[in-house]
């Protein structure tokens, strides 16, 4: 129920002002002019609605998943740019400039105000610029922290840019009824942002951890582990992820998402099982023991506490294996009775962790550029993989859990699909979306 009612709630918040757009309306237009309106009205209210969809509201993504969520936030930031690219270009042949004698309410003329005009401009080139940015970060080298910066200001700048525009030079935003839900959406947008940029980092100080200790598990990946630092720890399910921020102020922005390998029955200690990849993880080793450090969180939804399957499979890349050895810790320490196997990918055989931990029973270990006298899986895990490892009772009633390369991800969610298993078994932990 809880997916539904957030899908209504999107629907009303991105329609209301369409609808009372419509009631408060003037004279009719053509069509395409209506059009027009009614493409630029939606564009504001999805681009407000998407400050929503940002990933740090709890009560949306636990409960439909950080992938879900996220995909939307992207899916649905693209669409609006269509309308926003349109919404000008439908008011060819509409009158403008100033008093017409037929028209002494100007309703049926577009204004040449430039400074009306302007922030509308602005605004138009400026969102194109940000979903260009956003899909294409990897590829333009941007810092996670500097693009999540630009990112924020960006949409912040928008949202005002078009606040003005559509007060000022819309038809139906000047309305004084129009113009208060255009004020009040903008603040509950604007507010969320501050929530997260302000209110949470400010709240996290009351809250510090210390790191107790920086472990070498692979060549190139690392176990961080923190303890509280004078409070009781972090109320959170075994698979879920936060917001690490190690040796920075709380508003900082040098924080990126980490899944717990750790589990909540084993102390309020957290673990991080983490590679070396960008600015800030070719540094792990480099930590000192008291390091003083913060975590935003819990996030995300891949957990299988409560869950009544008679087993579990988990599906890991590299280091996907996070989030599932936590579940796997969680499972022992509390004696849960469900079955287990874990399949566990990587590229060569130095590269695998926690191998002793992990153990040999019902854990498939594969390798793509394995060593001559491996005896374990090679190649990749695809679906012949797992047609070897589960049964057909398995694939039907049993829950997957899978983290690791989007790739893999994707052929195994496919395979599962195809064997049956019905997407309310298929939980999947993704930090990359394009």
């Amino acid at each position: 129920m809880k997916p539904l009612f957030l899908i209504v709630a999107y629907l009303v918040a991105v329609t209301l002002p369409l609808l009372l757009s419509a009631l408060v309306g003037g004279p009719p237009r053509q069509f395409h002019q209506e059009l027009a309106s009614g493409l630029g009205i939606l564009a504001f209210s999805m681009i407000l609605v998407e400050f929503i969809l940002s990933g740090r509201f709890k009560a949306i993504s636990n409960d439909v998943g950080m992938d879900v969520t996220m995909r939307f936030h992207q899916i649905m930031a693209r669409t609006l740019l269509v309308f926003a690219v349109l919404h000008p270009l439908l008011y060819q042949g509409t009158p403008t400039g100033g008093e017409r004698p037929w028209d002494p309410t100007r309703q049926l003329t577009l204004t040449t105000d430039f400074a009306d005009l302007s922030t509308g401009i602005a605004a138009w080139l400026l969102l194109a610029g940000l979903v260009v940015m956003a899909i294409g970060r990897t590829q333009l080298g941007y810092r996670y922290e500097t693009w999540r910066l630009l990112h924020g200001l960006g949409a912040l700048l928008i949202a005002l840019l078009l606040l003005h525009h559509t007060v000022y030079a819309g038809r139906y935003g000047s309305q004084t009824v129009m113009t208060w839900v255009w004020l009040v959406m903008t603040g509950v947008a604007v507010g969320s942002l501050l929530m997260v940029y302000l209110v949470v980092p400010w709240l996290q100080k009351a809250r510090p951890w210390r790191v107790t200790s920086v472990v070498r598990l692979t060549p190139k990946q690392w176990e961080v582990t923190v303890t509280p630092d004078g409070h009781d720890g972090l109320d959170y399910q075994a698979g879920q992820f936060v917001w690490l921020n190690v040796g920075h102020s709380t508003f900082s922005m040098k924080e990126n998402p980490f899944s717990m390998s750790s589990a909540p029955a084993g102390g309020p200690e957290v673990s991080f099982m983490i590679k070396e990849l960008g600015d800030f993880t070719r540094t792990i080793g480099e930590i000192k023991p008291q390091t003083i450090a913060y975590l935003d969180g819990p996030y995300g939804n891949i957990s299988v506490d409560g869950r009544e399957e008679p087993g579990v499979a988990l599906i890991a890349g590299g280091v996907g294996l996070a989030p599932l050895l936590g579940i796997l810790r969680q499972m022992r320490l509390t004696g849960d009775s469900r079955k287990v196997k874990v399949i566990y990918g990587n590229r060569i055989i130095n590269q695998i962790a926690y191998h002793e931990e992990l153990g040999d029973e019902d854990v498939v270990y594969v390798l793509s550029e394995p060593p001559e006298d491996w005896q374990g899986e090679t190649g990749f895990i695809d679906g012949q993989l797992m047609d070897r490892v589960f049964s057909e009772n398995e694939f039907r009633d049993w829950v997957f859990v899978m983290c690791g390369p989007a790739i893999m991800m994707d052929i195994v969610e496919d395979h599962l699909s195809k064997r049956g298993t019905p997407p309310q078994r298929i939980l999947a932990e993704r930090f990359s979306y394009d």
